[in-house]
């Protein structure tokens, strides 16, 4: 039987198109360099090798002159002292930055529930927060609509309750025009290809014409894969390759994979890799 297909929903964000795709295969994602802005030495040996430099005003140069479509500024506090640390951080940066920006907490639910909101109030513009879940929405929702900002929304992956916090977020008053959906994802294995296989379901799904998994999806699948011990051990035997190589590869082979799912916008860390996934566009 054949499905008549629909359209993705359409995000406008600083003269970028988000979305808006009728053919899942058939699309041009959107690619984020991530740059963590605390704790460097903790960062994966690929982007330290890169920029080689703990200067932020110099890496923030650098990041802007890479193929990146966003710059996403990933702050990465320890703890909740350095809150304030951050805000003047994004002050900061916010006059260096020309490209669209995306910010994103630490996926600790206590810290992000303070930190984006007072990160929100220091942007001079519209900008992707990353991210709200089920348990800190209510507190987001709200800043995100006043500045008129995009959110991503991420829940575990399953496209039910994906679906249920948009429709929990629209609710308060949040634009479906303004979500971008993040279903979480594992770095390797099945953690990743169950990821995939939802990211899959819910294009599918928006595709058909459900009001309310028709948003672009974005992935930091990238992320997790440079998390995994294959990326960042040396303890491999020598058939495995150097490090630094097998890491880039990584990190493509799940930016790979989830264009391939669908993503409409790709958070990455190395930016050569960037370079590599707009050949493959």
């Amino acid at each position: 039987m054949n499905v008549k297909l629909n359209q993705i929903r359409t995000i406008n964000f600083n003269n970028l198109k988000i979305g808006g795709e009728t053919s899942s295969p058939i699309f041009n994602p959107l690619f984020v360099l991530n740059i963590p802005i605390f704790a460097p030495e903790k960062n994966f040996d690929i982007v330290k090798n890169y920029f080689n430099t703990n200067d932020r005003q110099t890496i923030i140069q650098q990041a802007q002159a890479s193929e990146c479509d966003i710059v996403g500024l990933k702050f990465n506090i320890e703890n909740s002292k350095q809150i304030e640390e951050a805000v003047e951080i994004l002050n900061e940066s916010q006059t260096l930055i020309t490209k669209p920006l995306m910010i994103q907490g630490i996926n600790n639910d206590e810290i992000d529930s303070i930190l984006l909101p007072k990160l929100i109030e220091s942007l001079k513009s519209p900008a992707i927060i990353a991210f709200a879940n089920g348990n800190t929405y209510k507190t987001l929702v709200p800043k995100v609509i006043e500045g008129n900002h995009i959110l991503v929304l991420r829940s575990p992956i399953d496209i039910n309750l994906a679906k249920e916090l948009n429709i929990l977020s629209a609710d308060l008053g949040l634009n479906l025009n303004k979500i971008l959906i993040d279903t979480d994802i594992g770095g390797l294995g099945y953690g990743f290809e169950y990821g995939y296989s939802i990211m899959e379901k819910i294009k599918l799904e928006g595709l058909k014409g459900d009001n309310y998994l028709n948003m672009p999806l974005i992935s930091f699948g990238c992320e997790e894969s440079l998390k995994t011990k294959e990326a960042k051990s040396e303890n491999f035997d020598t058939n495995w390759g150097r490090l630094q190589k097998r890491a880039e590869f990584f990190e493509l082979a799940a930016a790979s994979a989830i264009m391939a799912a669908g993503a409409n916008v790709i958070v990455m860390n190395y930016p050569p890799n960037i370079t590599i996934m707009k050949g493959l566009r």
